[in-house]
């Protein structure tokens, strides 16, 4: 072979390498390349207009560099989509710009950003009816209050027989799930047994948005003691609250047991609310500090004396106890109003926005961290329990708050 045959196999490798290389291939395309980076400066400005630290522009030049040299080039490779990439690198950003502590801040493309929405202010979206397929059909065991099926008369115990006329009994379980989660503002017709009568009716309901129901009465071994688990806070979380306080009242308690352990949290006007039935009036319950800003207080509403909760409470938190359930836990620990037992919280009683893209993506980001009365910083840690106990089982740990409420009432007398 001749020098000038190996001269010209070099060059067509050079060019081979050079044109398959990342960062060529990120830039091939100038127009798609700088919608990519305006998409990135935009979620940059979001954390550098609003994130509680000020972000480090180092972090976010090593990112694009990344993106230039390897992401970009890697997911074209994969034959992603123009927007998968646009969202996973997104995605990519924000993990780099959030700080080691911060587990909450995240990029949703849109389906997810949804999902999210509607999961942090605890709305549902379809007819809020469960069951179990049985014999003659699907045995309602639960119906959410707000419900336009619960409006309309339908209770538990009652049996679905059809669903817009199609017969339940040879469906699976998973297929009549799937047909009572219906596409919002659509009409289902309804046909079941009434329990009581066992007469057959027929109702014609809307998939809606609605808040749920997130306080439920407990069963407690203990007489006298009661036990309410908050599952979320949400709009009509207090509402649900007070309502079980005043049967609860008219029943003479020992004590309460408040188990806020798997909640993940929600507004904390919600908490606000709350508070207002055990705490005093006036107040300080919490505040935020936005940086460059002044701080935002939320006080604890004054309400008639007579609503107030006056019988001992025990609070039961876990790991996965995140955000308002965290500050509900630590003012009524602040203010001595409950013991707290439990394991440490999940450590984000932080206050959080969600920022919209021009795609309907989402950058949720923390935007100040939550303050007690007495200035310290809800801790990246959690609140933690008056009592640690890491190892009893769930019922196991009701059972052992509501002794220990039994006993300070027996020590009072």
């Amino acid at each position: 072979m001749s020098i000038s045959f190996f001269g010209r196999l070099l060059t067509i490798l050079f060019l081979f390498i050079s044109y398959s290389s990342p960062s060529f291939a990120a830039k091939k395309n100038p127009k798609d390349y700088q919608e990519y980076l305006s998409y990135f400066d935009k979620v940059y400005k979001i954390f550098e207009d609003n994130y509680y630290l000020p972000p480090d522009r180092a972090i976010y030049n090593e990112f694009i560099k990344k993106f230039n040299n390897k992401i970009y080039a890697q997911l074209k490779s994969e034959k992603k989509s123009d927007n998968y990439v646009r969202w996973r690198s997104a995605w990519f950003l924000v993990d780099a710009l959030r700080s080691k502590d911060d587990r909450f801040s995240q990029f949703y493309p849109p389906q997810p950003a949804q999902k999210f929405q509607k999961e942090a202010l605890g709305q549902g979206v379809d007819l809020g009816i469960e069951g179990t397929k049985n014999s003659e059909g699907f045995l309602i065991t639960r119906i959410e209050p707000r419900a336009d099926a619960y409006e309309k008369g339908l209770r538990e115990d009652d049996v679905l027989t059809t669903i817009d006329g199609v017969d339940l009994k040879p469906l699976t379980q998973a297929d009549i799930e799937k047909k009572l989660t219906p596409l919002i503002n659509t009409k289902v017709k309804l046909a079941y047994l009434e329990h009581e009568t066992r007469q057959p009716k027929l109702l014609e309901v809307l998939s809606k948005e609605y808040f749920k129901q997130e306080v439920f009465l407990r069963p407690v071994a203990v007489p006298g003691v009661f036990c309410l688990e908050i599952k979320h806070f949400n709009r009509t979380a207090a509402e649900d609250l007070f309502r079980y306080l005043q049967f609860i009242e008219q029943q003479n308690p020992k004590g309460l047991i408040i188990d806020l352990r798997d909640n993940p949290g929600g507004p904390p006007l919600s908490v606000r609310e709350m508070s207002s039935f055990f705490l005093n009036g006036g107040d300080e319950l919490v505040y935020f500090q936005k940086r460059g800003q002044p701080k935002v207080s939320l006080e604890i509403p004054t309400i008639p004396d007579s609503y107030k909760f006056k019988a001992p409470i025990v609070m039961l938190v876990n790991a996965q106890s995140g955000s308002c359930s965290e500050l509900f836990a630590g003012i009524m620990q602040y203010y001595k109003r409950a013991l707290i037992i439990g394991t440490n919280t999940a450590g984000q009683m932080l206050l959080k926005s969600m920022f919209y893209m021009d795609d309907k993506s989402v950058v949720a980001i923390v935007v100040s961290l939550g303050h007690f009365p007495d200035g310290r910083q809800y801790s990246f840690s959690g609140v933690t329990p008056d009592q640690i106990i890491t190892d009893a089982p769930k019922e196991g740990l009701i059972n052992l708050a509501a002794s220990y409420l039994a006993m300070m009432v027996q020590k009072r007398q």
